[in-house]
C-alpha cells in the first residue's frame, strides 16, 4: 500500500500550485491588463481542476486497492464475502441543499461559452455572380445580447455552474437514476417522496409538488394548450438610432415605421396601430413603392431556437398586410442596409445593398423575383442607395468617402465616380435626394449640401456649412422646398434657388435629426436618433407621436390598480406609460443604469433598483424621491414589495436578498437584514400569499426558500411545499418547470409571469419570442401559443392587474409591446 501511496506523492507535486496560489498577477491590484489577467485566472482554475481530478483518481485507486485486499483476506479466511463499505460512496462529493440542488464547486474548469454561440448553421446560399469578400463576421445571436449589461452575459460565466463531470458524479452515486447528458433537459419522477428532478446542463434541480399532487400526478400526462390567445395590439417606440430613411406618410393616413422585427402602421389622428410581423428578426430598411400601397423590407440575419434565418427583403401590401414576394434568401449577407423603388418604370424595379463585406448594390424584378444585375458597391459602409426620378437604369449610392453614379446596361452595373474637384471631400456622404429637374443633392459629414447636374458627376453648386456637423437627412416637399436636418438639431428649408428659407431647432431632449418625411398639409415627420417621432411644421413646435428607450431595457413593473405600467433601462430613464392611451405619464432620469423595478401594492411608490447597488423609491404621481438606499456595489435584479406591503426584497448580483421593513404605506423603510445562502447571483423572487415566505432562484439554477423577517432559510419540504405564491416570476419551480424547452442551457428563459386569475403563464425568452402556456405548467415539453414581434431575447413580461392585456420589453431592441388577451 506504501508503494502505491509514494507513487501518487510523486504524481501529485503541489509546488506549482502553491506558486499559483501565492501569485499576486491576477488581482484587482495587478498591473496586468484584464485581459491577461483573466487568461491568468483560466489557467490557474484549469490547474485547480486537474489536481481535484488527480486527487480523485488517486482516491479511487486506493479504494479500489482497499477493496481488493479485503476480498482476498476475505478469500483466504474462507468466511465467505465481506461487506466491505465502498469508501466513495461514504465520502459525498458535494453538499447537497434542501430542494436537492447540488451546491457548485467554486472555481469551473470550464467556462461555458456564451449562450449565443449555441446552434449555429451556415444559412444555404444560392449561386452569385459576385464573387464577394468572406464574411467571418456573421450576425449570430451574441450579437443581440452581448452586453447586457452583464445581466444576462453573466448568467453563464458568474454563475458558478460547477463542472460536467462532477454533476454527472453526484448522479452516478444514486444507482437508481439514469445518467444524464450535460445541455440536454431531461425530467424523473420519484412518487414516492413526491418530487420532479429536472436536469439543467447535468445540474440537477428538484421540485418538490403540493402534497395532494402526490398520489395523482403523473410525469406521462399530456398538458393542454392555454384557453385564451395573444394579440399584438400596441408597440411603443421607432428605431432612429443606427437606421435611416425608414418613416414615410401614406395615402391612408398612416404613419409607417419599424422597431424590432415589426412595421408599425400608426394612424394619429384616430389613435390606432396596425403591424405587419411578417419578419424574423431585426428590420434594417424600409422602401415605399410609387403606388403608395406596395412597401418593401429588408431584415437582418437572425437566429432562432431552430438554426439560422437568412436575411432577405419582404414585399408587401399595406392595406391587407399581406406578404407578395420574398427576395434574396440565400443571395444576402449578413443584412439589409439600403431598398429603393424605382419612380419611373411603374416601380418594377427594386435596389437593395446588403451589408456584406463587399456590400453587394443588386436590382431586381421583385414581382418575378428575378436579380436583374448585381455588383460590388464599396468595401466601405453604404448609408443610402436611390434611383433616378426620371431614368430607371440610373442608381446613385452612397457612404464613407464614396458617391458613386451607377447606370444598369444590358444587365450590367456601370460606375462613375462622383469628383469633388475644388470641393473638399467629406469623410461620408450621408444622404441623398433629387430636385424636380433631375439634379441630386446631397448632405455629407462636413455639413454641405452638394448639387450635381442631372446626368453628370461634377458638382453644380455648393451649399458651404448649411448645418453644423453631419447631415443625416434630405427631403424634397411637393412644393420644391428641399428640408436638411443634421446632428446639430436643426431643420432647415431651402428654395429653388439653394437660398435658407427658415431654421428650427429640435429640443436637445428628442436627440439629432435622423430622417426627415413630408406629412400631410405643411407638417413634416421627423425621426430622431434617441428613438423619437415628432410631428410638427417648418415654423412650429413638435410634439412626439412614439418614444422609447435608447439603451437595454430591463426593468418592467406594472400598477396594481391602474392599467400603467413601468419600464427602465440602461439608458438611465424611467417611464411611467398609461396603456389606454399609450403615451407616457411622466419620465425621469436617474444617475445610474437602471435594472429593475417594483411597485407599493398600494401603488402610492415604485421602487427602482440599479446596476451599481444603489435603489430608490419613487412617489408614483408625483415621480419625486421618497428615499435612496445602496446595499453592495452590484446591479439589483429584482426588486418585490410583500403582498402585504410591509416588507421589502432586493435581490443582488452579489447573491444576497436584501430586506428591508416598509412603512407609512411605502414612505420609510429600515433595513432587517439579508439572506445569505445562496452561491451565484439573484435572478427572480415571489412573496407567499400571507407576506411570511419567500422563494428565490439564482445562476446556478438553485431553489431556496426563506423567512424574510428573520432572513433565515428554510430547509423544511414539508413547511415549503405547500407554500401559496402570491406570484410566480420565478423560472425554477414545480409549477413552471414545463415550460423549458428541450436542449436548454438554463439561460433561454429570462422571465416568467402568472396571471392574476393563475389559469395562464406567460415567459420570455432569448430567441424574441413570448410563450403563452397554461398554468399550472407542470408537464414535461408543455404546449404553448408563440409570439414573435421582438428582435432581440425579451427581457421581461407581465400581466396587467386585471389580466386584460401583457407587456413584453425587448432587451437590444428596446421596444415595448403590449398584447391583448384574447
Amino acid at each position: 500500500m506504501e508503494d502505491g501511496f509514494s507513487s501518487y506523492s510523486s504524481l501529485y507535486d503541489t509546488s506549482s500550485l502553491l506558486q499559483f496560489c501565492n501569485d499576486d498577477s491576477a488581482s484587482a491590484a495587478s498591473s496586468m491588463e484584464v485581459t491577461d489577467r483573466l487568461a491568468s485566472l483560466e489557467q490557474r482554475v484549469q490547474m485547480q481542476e486537474d489536481e481535484i481530478q488527480l486527487l480523485k483518481s488517486a482516491l479511487a485507486d486506493v479504494v479500489r486497492r482497499l477493496n481488493a485486499s479485503e476480498e482476498q483476506q476475505a478469500m483466504l479466511t474462507r468466511k465467505g464475502p465481506t461487506k466491505a463499505r465502498p469508501m466513495m460512496a461514504a465520502l459525498p462529493l458535494r453538499p447537497t441543499v434542501n430542494n436537492g440542488t447540488v451546491l457548485p464547486k467554486k472555481g469551473s474548469g470550464t467556462l461555458p461559452s456564451p449562450s449565443g454561440s449555441r446552434r449555429d448553421a451556415p444559412a444555404p446560399a444560392t449561386k452569385s455572380t459576385v464573387k464577394r469578400t468572406s464574411s467571418s463576421e456573421h450576425v449570430g445571436p451574441q450579437g443581440r445580447k452581448e452586453s447586457a449589461g452583464d445581466a444576462r452575459g453573466n448568467r453563464t460565466r458568474a454563475g458558478s455552474t460547477g463542472s460536467n463531470s462532477s454533476g454527472k458524479k453526484a448522479s452516478e452515486s444514486k444507482l437508481k437514476e439514469p445518467v444524464f447528458n450535460a445541455g440536454m433537459r431531461r425530467v424523473t419522477h420519484c412518487k414516492e417522496e413526491g418530487y420532479v428532478k429536472m436536469y439543467l446542463k447535468g445540474r440537477p434541480i428538484t421540485m418538490y409538488m403540493p402534497k395532494d399532487l402526490v398520489d395523482t400526478y403523473s410525469l406521462e400526462a399530456k398538458a393542454e394548450l392555454p384557453p385564451k390567445k395573444l394579440k399584438l395590439d400596441w408597440v411603443y417606440g421607432y428605431r432612429g438610432r443606427d437606421c435611416r430613411s425608414n418613416l414615410y406618410l401614406l395615402p391612408t393616413g398612416e404613419t409607417v415605421y419599424f422597431i424590432a422585427s415589426v412595421v408599425v402602421l400608426y394612424n394619429v389622428d384616430e389613435q390606432l396601430q396596425r403591424h405587419y410581423t411578417g419578419h424574423t428578426d431585426d428590420i434594417k430598411c424600409l422602401a415605399v413603392h410609387p403606388d403608395k400601397i406596395t412597401i418593401a423590407t429588408g431584415q437582418v440575419a437572425g437566429t432562432s431556437s431552430d438554426g439560422k434565418l437568412a436575411p432577405h427583403v419582404r414585399i408587401w401590401d399595406s392595406v391587407s398586410l399581406n406578404t407578395l414576394h420574398v427576395l434574396g434568401t440565400g443571395f444576402f449577407d449578413r443584412a439589409l442596409v439600403c431598398l429603393a423603388f424605382a419612380k419611373s418604370n411603374g416601380g418594377s424595379s427594386l435596389c437593395v445593398v446588403d451589408d456584406s463585406n463587399d456590400h453587394v448594390l443588386s436590382v431586381w424584378d421583385w414581382q418575378r423575383e428575378e436579380r436583374l444585375a448585381e455588383v460590388k458597391c464599396s468595401n466601405e459602409s453604404v448609408f443610402a442607395a436611390d434611383f433616378h426620378p426620371t431614368d430607371a437604369n440610373i442608381i446613385v449610392t452612397c457612404g464613407k468617402s464614396h458617391l458613386y453614379f451607377w447606370t444598369l446596361e444590358r444587365g450590367t452595373l456601370v460606375k462613375k465616380q462622383g469628383l469633388f474637384e475644388k470641393q473638399e471631400k467629406p469623410k461620408f456622404v450621408l444622404c441623398v435626394t433629387f430636385s424636380e429637374n433631375g439634379d441630386a443633392i446631397t448632405g455629407d459629414s462636413s455639413g454641405n449640401i452638394l448639387v450635381w447636374g442631372k446626368g453628370t458627376n461634377r458638382i453644380s453648386h455648393a451649399i458651404q456649412g448649411a448645418h453644423e456637423g453631419s447631415i443625416f437627412a434630405l427631403c424634397m416637399l411637393r412644393n420644391g422646398t428641399l428640408v436638411s436636418g443634421g446632428k446639430d438639431r436643426r431643420l432647415v428649408s431651402w428654395d429653388g434657388n439653394y437660398q435658407q428659407i427658415q431654421a428650427i431647432e429640435v429640443p436637445e431632449l428628442y436627440g439629432p435629426v435622423r430622417t426627415v418625411a413630408e406629412g400631410r398639409g405643411e407638417s413634416v415627420l421627423i425621426g430622431t436618433t434617441r428613438n423619437y417621432v415628432l410631428q410638427g411644421s417648418l415654423d412650429g413646435e413638435f410634439i412626439p407621436i412614439t418614444q422609447t428607450h435608447t439603451d437595454e431595457l430591463w426593468g418592467l413593473a406594472i400598477h396594481p390598480l391602474k392599467h400603467h405600467f413601468l419600464t427602465c433601462g440602461h439608458d438611465k430613464h424611467v417611464c411611467l406609460w398609461d396603456s389606454v392611451s399609450h403615451q407616457p405619464i411622466w419620465t425621469k432620469t436617474m444617475e445610474d443604469a437602471v435594472q429593475s423595478s417594483g411597485f407599493h401594492p398600494s401603488g402610492a411608490v415604485v421602487a427602482i433598483g440599479t446596476q451599481t447597488g444603489r435603489w430608490l423609491v419613487l412617489d408614483t404621481e408625483t415621480k419625486d424621491l421618497v428615499t435612496v438606499h445602496t446595499d453592495g456595489n452590484e446591479q439589483l435584479s429584482v426588486m418585490r414589495f410583500s403582498p402585504d406591503g410591509n416588507f421589502l426584497a432586493i435581490g443582488s448580483h452579489d447573491n444576497y436578498i436584501y430586506i428591508y421593513a416598509v412603512a407609512e404605506n411605502g414612505k420609510k423603510y429600515s433595513r432587517v437584514g439579508k439572506c445569505s445562502g445562496h452561491s451565484s447571483f439573484i435572478t427572480h423572487l415571489d412573496w407567499s400569499v400571507d407576506s411570511q415566505y419567500l422563494v428565490s432562484n439564482s445562476g446556478d439554477y438553485e431553489i431556496l426558500y426563506w423567512i424574510p423577517s428573520v432572513c433565515k432559510q428554510v430547509v423544511s419540504v414539508e413547511t415549503t411545499r405547500d407554500i401559496p405564491w402570491a406570484t410566480y416570476t420565478c423560472t425554477l419551480g414545480f409549477h413552471v418547470f414545463g415550460l423549458w424547452p428541450d436542449g436548454s442551457d438554463g439561460t433561454d428563459i429570462n422571465a416568467v409571469c402568472r396571471s392574476h386569475e393563475g389559469r395562464l403563464l406567460v415567459t420570455g425568452d432569448d430567441f424574441g419570442k413570448v410563450h403563452l402556456f397554461a398554468f399550472p405548467c407542470s408537464q414535461f415539453r408543455a404546449p404553448s401559443h408563440i409570439y414573435g414581434g421582438h428582435s432581440s431575447h425579451v427581457t421581461n413580461v407581465t400581466f396587467l392587474f386585471d389580466d386584460s392585456h401583457l407587456v413584453s420589453t425587448g432587451g437590444k431592441d428596446m421596444s415595448i409591446m403590449q398584447w391583448r388577451v384574447v
